[in-house]
Parts: structure tokens; C-alpha cells; sequence
């Protein structure tokens, strides 16, 4: 079973109004792992679709939805898959790929029939990004053996993490989709700090690993205007292309970042110093 909603874009100065309860409608992507749905949100930011997808005894398809008006879901489309539970399988065409938790998979336009499923005695989630395509590229696989792996931060700083480039212009051909996943090691608990913002693209943030009872305040807005939402395991969050994205949790967590917009230049941003932010 498919479902779906929609999400308008925001202007900034209409966003810094929202009450806590306005905020979360517009950004907050709360229930994504039903058992056995797939379960899309089609944004108006740079036209980002988010997504889970939690199999259960048979294969899920990935069937169009009518914002896009079309025969297939990947007709005009890419999309990138990370499973962030236990051992699943995607199959493209009738191509297998197996993914164990943290790997990831590119799946170009112009596939017709894309199946999830579970591995034997396994629990698989697929956290899915899908953005516009032009044109077709070769699906891959992305595991850590072939990810690019930085570590960033400072134990003093409580930021110490471990950044996984998975669906990137080094690694992968895409249109204008990225994706990757960051750590934070134990004891640290603040992600992208510095902040910044980067007006070419959008991004959506997905939190998981984050233990029960715990929580991740995640902050928001234009730089000398924040605001924040406090985000629970398996939750995602819009991000505009105006807005800040950094979060602090109550324990360490993990979360995968994706991005559409026009340029695939990872480094394209704008840094906001930790004293700057209001």
C-alpha cells in the first residue's frame, strides 16, 4: 500500500509567525515506517519526495502517486535508498540488491518496477529521497567500503562525528540527488555546527539510532531568526533552502541528509558562526 501528502513551500517571513503547532505541520515528518506501506510526502522544496517504506511478509512496489502524472514513478524521476534497519532487498527490473543497515542504493530514471522487501527472519526500513531527473543514470550500490568516510568535529566541542558520503557526484552520477549519513560518536551530541545555509538546494534531515525516551532538538530558520522542533527516532525534517539545519540531541544519534536543488557541489554554503545565530 502507497500513501501520500503534500507539503507547500514556505516563504521566510510568513515561517518566523508559526506557533509550535504550525512549525510542525510544515516540517515535521512524524509517522514514515508504517508495516506494510510505503509512505511518501512530495514537497514543493526543489519538488524533494521523502519517504519510508517497512515491508512486511510480501514485496511492497513503488507505485506513482497523482502529483506526478505519470505512468511510473521514476519516469521523470531518481531516487536514493538507505535501509536503516535489518538486512532488506530492492529489486530494480528484476535486479537484487541487498542492503544491510547504513548501505545505500541509487536507482536511476526510467526503472518501471522497483520492490522492497525483507530479508529471511530481518526487519528492513527504507528511508527513500526521490528528485527530478533529466537524465538516465547507472543504479549502484553504495556500501562503506566504497563510501567516502571523514570524521569531523571535537570531543570538545561535543561534535565529534563520523560523515558518510553515500549517493555523491565522487561516487555516483545523479542528476541532482545526494545523500549521506552522519555518526555522532558517543558523548556528542551536536550536528552541523558550524551552521550554515545554501540557497541552491534544499535539504531534508532523517534522525534514527536515537535511543528511547530520548529526543533531538533540531533548529531551523534563517540565521538571525531560529526557531527549532524537537524530533523523535525515525522522524525526518524539511529543511528550505533559506533555513539553517543543525540539531543538538539528549544522546547521541545518527541521521542521513539529502539534498536536491541546482548544483552538486557539496562545499556550496554559507557558514554561520556558532556567536552569530539569533
Amino acid at each position: 500500500m502507497t500513501k501520500y501528502s503534500f507539503r507547500y513551500a514556505s516563504h521566510p517571513d510568513d515561517a518566523k509567525n508559526y506557533d509550535t503547532k504550525r512549525i510542525r505541520e510544515e516540517f515535521l515528518l512524524e509517522n514514515l515506517f508504517i508495516e506494510n506501506e510505503i509512505n511518501l510526502v512530495y514537497s514543493m522544496y526543489d519538488r524533494l519526495i521523502v519517504g519510508g517504506v517497512k515491508p512486511s511478509d510480501s514485496p511492497l512496489k513503488l507505485e506513482t502517486i497523482p502529483y506526478l502524472k505519470s505512468e511510473n514513478f521514476l519516469d521523470r524521476r531518481e531516487l536514493g535508498v538507505v535501509n536503516v534497519g535489518e538486512k532488506g532487498i530492492v529489486s530494480v527490473d528484476g535486479e537484487v540488491f541487498e542492503l544491510n543497515k547504513k548501505e545505500a542504493l541509487y536507482i536511476g530514471m526510467g526503472a518501471k518496477e522497483v520492490l522492497f522487501s525483507n530479508a529471511e527472519n530481518s526487519q528492513a526500513l527504507f528511508y527513500i529521497n526521490s528528485a527530478p531527473a533529466h537524465q538516465r543514470f547507472p543504479n549502484k550500490k553504495i556500501s562503506k567500503e566504497n563510501a567516502i568516510i571523514i570524521e569531523l568535529g571535537e570531543e570538545m566541542t561535543a561534535n565529534k562525528r563520523i560523515l558518510n558520503k553515500l549517493i555523491v557526484n565522487e561516487i555516483v552520477q545523479t542528476c541532482q540527488l545526494q545523500m549521506g549519513l552522519t555518526e555522532l560518536l558517543p558523548g556528542n551530541i551536536w550536528n552541523t555546527m558550524p551552521s550554515h545555509t545554501h540557497e541552491r538546494r534544499m535539504e531534508a534531515y532523517f534522525y534514527f539510532d536515537l535511543e528511547e525516551g530520548q529526543t533531538v532538538a533540531h533548529f531551523m530558520g534563517q540565521p538571525h531568526e531560529t526557531r527549532h522542533l524537537f524530533v523523535q527516532n525515525n522522524q525526518a525534517i524539511l529543511s528550505p533552502e533559506w533555513s539553517i539545519h543543525s540539531g543538538a540531541g539528549t544522546s547521541n544519534y545518527s541521521f542521513i541528509w539529502g539534498m536536491a536543488g541546482e548544483n552538486l557541489d557539496y562545499g556550496d554554503m554559507d557558514i554561520c558562526s556558532p556567536n552569530q545565530l539569533k
